[in-house]
């Protein structure tokens, strides 16, 4: 017996002496000062981690903006970029394992939502940010101070900013998706010289695209109007029947939902029709964004959306400037010209983890992205690559190198503020001479957007009790309004069973769901 308790208290030393060499080769982390001004932000070199989602364009470690930026700063990154379709099941998996990145950068709100905002806050794995910005965030404090509805936006029932957004200055701020696009060539070939105004007035040119041959080749193949799963056309199709959102929007300050309205219905019956007799695609539920692409390649189609129009077409920007936007419609349940609008703001664009053992240089590493000088260098990249500066000072833009379709291609080998919810200011660079692209689109923007375009509904927090609520409701609402869509426009589900649709979600409990968004409106105004 005295043997096997000497042996095990031999193996209890033995193991006691293993932690304490463990536990005494761990170094504490250093705590860094941090620079109140200029560069570098530290002057002893730091490593953090970054989860972001990638476009597949470039490798982030890679982009020269990053590098150089890297340098100035003394701030090094491990970056951490599944492809866009797979960042928000990553994103959700590092939450819950526990393995989140010190930075989550460009998520925007579809990824990290504002219920996750105020969850993971509320637990402590997002770092509130209100006094990192207050002390070392200048040019945010800046923006605050000068737009205080930004700040009122981004700003938890708690009292706690958990994210920076997105700003845009721009004058395409107003855009709430990119927008729908005309073929020009099939305008010039069937002599249209005015767009249509009314929903009836739209079907009959689709009419004429579909039978009169506007391609040229003598084959029954033009698509006259296309979309993926109508994400893209359905928010400039609905304001033709009264509708600002495909969900919760406000009207008089009254909140509505309104895949349940007879507007919505109309909208329906009007898209099956489309549908019936060949107008809408009959892929538009079942195709990628890139068959889309090939379509409007090879020249079938005649309204399309897209951000801008040759990125569907694989067109010059000179050319695309004959592809006129899509105006707003009336329709007979709808006599006012309305377009949804977007806030100018995208939450979730930036987040600091309990990870994160160095917040105040990670505030300070992104304020700069918020200045004017900061904005341009994110935007366009350093000196050298895609611009220079000309005789009077002024930015040139270089040829770009060959391997590249367009511009935006290059761009987004440079900076990762290409396509995805990049934390900063997108505003008009100064100095720069708009091409006649550029003309045309804030032409088009002022024309047929800007006098017409509401915001449906205030960015607005939820407290965690009426997060609960959306959460327990929501994701089965969602999931059985996107399926009926697709069936009725495509027929599967008749219209006739409208009423049956709309007791379905009334059983959901969406008078409560509706609610909720009444009361969080209602405190948004007051305060």
């Amino acid at each position: 017996m005295k043997k096997i308790i000497t042996l095990l208290l031999t193996v209890i030393l033995v193991l006691t002496g293993c932690i304490s060499k463990e536990e005494a080769s761990k170094e504490p982390s250093k705590e860094v000062e941090v620079n109140k001004e200029g560069f570098p932000i530290v002057d002893e070199e730091i490593n953090l981690t970054m989860m972001a989602p990638g476009t597949g364009l470039a490798e982030w470690k890679d982009m020269p903006t990053l590098k150089e930026y890297s340098e100035k700063t003394n701030i090094n990154f491990k970056y951490i970029t599944p492809p866009m379709s797979d960042f928000q099941t990553k994103l959700n998996l590092a939450f819950a394992s526990g393995d989140i990145a010190d930075i989550i950068y460009a998520a925007g709100s579809s990824n990290l939502t504002a219920g996750m905002e105020v969850d993971y806050g509320k637990q402590g794995v997002l770092v509130p940010l209100e006094d990192l910005i207050e002390e070392h965030a200048p040019n945010i404090q800046k923006i605050f101070e000068e737009n205080p509805e930004i700040k009122k936006s981004i700003t938890t029932v708690d009292g706690h900013i958990y994210s920076l957004p997105a700003i845009n200055m721009h004058p395409t701020s107003g855009w709430y998706r990119g927008p729908m696009w005309f073929n020009g060539q099939w305008l010039d070939a069937l002599g249209v010289k005015e767009l249509p105004k009314t929903t009836d007035e739209l079907y009959d040119l689709l009419v004429r695209f579909k039978t009169e041959d506007p391609n040229g080749n003598g084959e029954a193949d033009e698509i006259p109007l296309i979309d993926v799963k109508m994400d893209s056309t359905r928010p400039w199709l609905l304001g033709a029947f009264g509708l600002k959102e495909w969900g919760i929007d406000e009207v008089d300050g009254t909140v509505r939902y309104t895949p349940i309205t007879e507007n919505y219905k109309e909208y329906l019956t009007y898209m099956n029709k489309l549908y019936e007799e060949g107008l809408l695609d009959s892929e538009t539920f079942s195709q990628s964004d890139e068959q889309k692409k090939a379509k409007g390649q090879a020249n079938r189609l005649g309204l399309f959306p897209d951000y801008f129009s040759f990125f569907t077409t694989g067109e010059s920007e000179e050319e695309a400037i004959n592809n006129p936007m899509f105006h707003p419609l009336t329709s007979s349940v709808s006599d006012e010209l309305l377009f949804p609008r977007s806030p100018g703001i995208n939450r979730g664009a930036f987040a600091i983890t309990s990870n994160n053992e160095h917040p105040e240089a990670s505030i300070r590493w992104i304020d700069y992205f918020y200045s004017k000088e900061g904005r341009e260098y994110l935007n366009d990249g350093p000196e050298g690559y895609l611009w220079e500066k000309g005789e009077n000072g002024a930015r040139k833009y270089l040829e770009v190198p060959e391997g590249f379709d367009s511009r935006e291609d290059y761009r987004g080998t440079l900076t990762p503020a290409y396509g995805i919810t990049a934390p900063t200011v997108t505003a008009r660079i100064e100095g720069v001479e708009l091409t006649e692209f550029d003309k045309f689109i804030e032409d088009e923007t002022k024309a047929k957007i800007d006098p017409y375009a509401e915001v449906p509904i205030p960015l607005m927090y939820l407290t965690n009790e009426e997060q609960s609520t959306v959460n327990t409701i929501e994701v089965d609402l969602q999931s059985y309004v996107e399926q009926m869509e697709a069936k009725f426009i495509t027929g599967v589900e008749p219209l006739s069973n409208w009423d049956k649709y709309v007791k379905t979600i009334e059983n959901m409990n969406i008078e409560q769901y509706v609610q909720v968004y009444q009361d969080a409106y209602d405190r948004w105004k007051d305060s």
